[in-house]
């Protein structure tokens, strides 16, 4: 599809509040519990978050697997606002126990452990439901500063992931590493297991996937079926402005403490809703006013 300059369309804000493998001490205002979930949902929901993407962590501040986690926190959230609750379905990466930590709680070990596909697919009992799940287009080595490990998304599992949300009356948000992911997005397409529109992030910057450039993110755009909707997903420094890019050319965009821990260079967020409501005031400078949760449902079919 074409990049739309003079769109008018309203603009999905999502905010991925916690996710990667980093923790209070990479930025103190990172929320860890179900309780700190909630609230940075409520405050990004008031600033004019429609989705919250969630990864949920442990006692030991790590991502974790636990459906009784995820049930507490989507119950927390869905207690405190209406805002749509997106589960990511690979769950995230954990740093491995008996790596070394410092003084400061700080991991510097090598090796990082991901969920499995089983433990992936237990993200359906998660009560109450959520609204959206993420699906991951294709298996690549997932690398982070912490080691690397093979982040697993076969066909078969894709198939099986998607009929269930369907079955589940659940959206989709398909998550897009690299070009040739489109294309096996496309190849359930072609068999009848996903039906367009289409609801794609396009994620740039993860070591393994494509690096985060506008040459990329062109690239993947021009690749998408003309009736899908996109958001742009840009990791560390990059974000702010692959992200504005995005927002320009007609597209959706997340912003959050998962995708970055700084407001400034060299100055941290002081929370999510802050990243939020800067990324609403840089929509509405653009002509593109922030879409409500319910019109969010709509453009999403929900």
């Amino acid at each position: 599809m074409k990049p739309d300059l003079l769109t008018q369309k309203k603009v999905i804000i999502t905010v991925a509040i916690t996710g990667g493998a980093h923790g209070k001490w990479a930025n103190p205002n990172l929320p860890i519990t179900p309780e700190e979930q909630a609230q940075a949902a409520l405050e990004c929901y008031n600033a004019g978050a429609a989705i919250c993407h969630l990864h949920v962590r442990g006692e030991d501040g790590q991502n974790t697997p636990n459906i009784d986690v995820y049930n507490k926190a989507v119950k927390l959230i869905k207690e405190k606002c209406p805002i749509i609750v997106q589960i990511g379905n690979g769950i995230g990466a954990w740093i491995e126990h008996g790596v070394k930590v410092s003084s400061s709680g700080k991991p510097y070990g090598q090796a990082i452990i991901m969920a499995s596909l089983k433990q992936r697919l237990n993200l359906f009992t998660i009560s109450p439901q959520p609204e959206m799940f993420t699906i991951n287009a294709g298996t690549f080595e997932f690398r982070t500063r912490y080691g690397s490990h093979t982040f697993d998304n076969p066909l078969k599992f894709n198939q099986r992931f998607v009929k269930q949300c369907k079955k589940l009356g659940c959206g989709i948000e398909i998550e897009v590493y690299d070009s040739g992911h489109i294309s096996n997005i496309m190849d359930l397409v072609d068999m009848k297991v996903l039906e367009p529109p289409l609801h794609f992030s396009l994620v740039l910057g993860i070591k393994g996937g494509a690096p985060a450039t506008v040459e990329n993110l062109l690239h993947l755009v021009h690749q998408l079926p003309e009736d899908s909707t996109w958001q742009v997903v840009t990791i560390g420094r990059f974000n702010l402005r692959t992200t504005v890019i995005a927002m320009c050319m007609g597209g959706n965009i997340r912003t959050g403490l998962e995708d970055t821990i700084y407001y400034d260079k060299g100055e941290l967020a002081a929370g999510n809703a802050q990243l939020v409501k800067r990324m609403v005031r840089l929509a509405k400078e653009i002509g593109r006013e922030p879409a409500s949760v319910n019109e969010t449902k709509s453009m999403l079919n929900l």
